[in-house]
């Protein structure tokens, strides 16, 4: 912008010397050196100067003028009459002046033309330049946003990230026990090495006492490690798509090596039969399967088998039945005096969800709500065998807000939806009596979750999710202390 503007200086003040030369010095030239102000130009003063001849009939007029209404210089010459002699010499000096008048009036129009042409630029390049201004601020606006939105995410990254900090603390110390416990194995081993080569050396009572000692050390390590407080869940894998919109499917936690049958119950109510597929791939890949008639119809989606044993909610009632699956007999029913049934305490969902079977390392459990409680949570430890409830906690959740629920390691948790997005908020430890909000999120990814039940074998979640048949992996952070062993 300083170029254009520094020819704009030089235009003008050239235009002001030409002006200036012509109002001094032309007079003189044409000699009209006796020069009279009539009362009409002596008005006019500041913007133009006449300079008027003793006999304006014989002589030419000259005016001269700084600036027009446009800002341009104006020169004006007036001839005289045509009755003058035309070759005298004053007159061909007044031609020779008039050509010269007017080539600078050519020059100054040159000029004049190029100074608005450069004004035009500078203004073309003024707009451009608010234009640029503008545009670097919006960049810089969105380059902070953008900034905000990274910093943002990098902070919920690191937010997820910060329980696995105490996770891997904890990792290094499970190290530790376990070197010991390979170092112990070696000593053993070495013992029994020297004792091969020397029979009678030692006490062999003192060496199995060390033995036993040792293996129920690595039993309780072991018991420790499989169990832990849950700390995420993984993306959704979507094993299959079949079936209604309400279901249950599952495998046996307690199945022997070799046995990978899955198990499928479609709807949550008035209906009996239960599909038995060979294995994981066969479900996944085909429609080969076994049907099994269950004695009576069940209720919701809260059914599991767990050794062998199908156990389910009676339809319309608050009975438990376990079921042989091999014999297909009823093995033991149990009925809960005093929980709700066909929809007067299910989750959020409905579905005739009152009672829900649960399994986990510890064992069988039921959940349910009651009138005592006043339809808050009530969880059971079962008897596998017999039903008997061997003891009961009663939460102040309450069942019908509760999204869906499962036990791991004896700690119940309770989701805050069935569908869009959804979160574990709940905790009740039964080890302990106490509960506390969490925020666990997960993927619902087909938005309505009618099941979802932890399988201690393959510690994965096992859910019905909208006529798909999904899995998701668990974080367990686990603590041992060397004193518990």
């Amino acid at each position: 912008m300083s170029v254009p503007l520094l020819k704009i200086g030089v235009v003008l003040s050239t235009m002001a010397m030409i002006t200036n030369w012509m109002s001094q010095t032309l007079p003189s030239l044409v000699g009209l050196n006796t020069t009279k102000l009539t009362a009409a130009n002596a008005g006019n003063l500041d913007r133009s100067t006449g300079v008027l001849p003793t006999n304006p009939e014989e002589s030419w007029q000259v005016y001269s003028s700084a600036q027009d209404s446009e800002g341009r210089c104006i020169c004006t010459v007036v001839a005289p009459q045509q009755t003058m002699c035309s070759r005298d010499a004053r007159t061909k000096q007044l031609r020779q002046l008039l050509e010269k008048v007017q080539n600078m009036s050519q020059s100054i129009e040159v000029l004049d033309r190029r100074t608005q042409r450069d004004l035009q630029y500078v203004e073309r390049m003024e707009n451009q330049m608010k234009g640029l201004e503008s545009k670097f601020k919006q960049v810089e606006e969105t380059h902070k946003q953008h900034q905000a939105r990274q910093f943002k995410a990098i902070k919920a990254k690191m937010e997820e990230l910060r329980p696995l900090i105490p996770v891997l603390e904890e990792y290094k110390a499970d190290a530790k026990l376990v070197l010991q416990f390979k170092e112990e194995v070696q000593n053993l081993t070495s013992v029994l090495n020297e004792l091969q080569e020397e029979i009678g050396a030692y006490d062999y009572e003192e060496l199995q006492s060390r033995v036993s000692n040792l293996e129920e050390r690595l039993r309780a390590c072991m018991q420790k490690l499989a169990c832990g407080k849950l700390t995420g869940i993984s993306e959704p894998v979507t094993v299959k798509a079949s079936g209604s919109r309400f279901g249950s499917w599952m495998t046996d936690p307690l199945a022997p090596e070799g046995d990978n049958r899955v198990w499928y119950m479609d709807g949550y109510h008035n209906n009996r039969f239960v599909r038995e597929y060979r294995s994981m791939d066969d479900f996944k890949n085909s429609d080969n399967f076994t049907s099994h008639r269950l004695p009576h119809p069940w209720s919701g989606t809260g059914q599991v088998v767990y050794n062998g044993s199908i156990y389910f909610n009676k339809f319309q009632s608050h009975i438990i039945i376990r079921f042989d699956l091999k014999s297909e007999t009823i093995l033991k029913t149990r009925s809960l005096d005093s929980a709700g049934y066909t929809n007067v305490y299910h989750y959020a969902w409905g579905g005739q969800s009152d009672i829900d079977i649960m399994v986990d390392e510890n064992g069988l459990w039921v959940v349910y709500a009651t009138n005592q409680n006043a339809g808050n949570i009530v969880i059971s430890k079962l008897d596998p065998n017999t039903l008997q409830i061997l003891k009961t906690w009663t939460t102040g959740y309450p069942k019908r807000s509760a999204g869906e629920a499962f036990m791991i390691c004896g700690t119940l948790y309770v989701t805050n939806g069935y569908s869009g997005g959804t979160k574990v908020h709940y905790a009740y430890h039964t080890n302990t009596s106490t509960y506390e909000y969490i925020d666990i999120t997960f993927q619902n990814k087909y938005s309505h979750i009618s099941m979802l039940d932890y399988n201690p074998k393959d510690r994965v979640l096992y859910a019905w999710n909208n006529g798909h048949q999904v899995l998701y992996n668990v974080t367990l952070f686990h603590v041992i202390r060397s004193d518990e062993l």
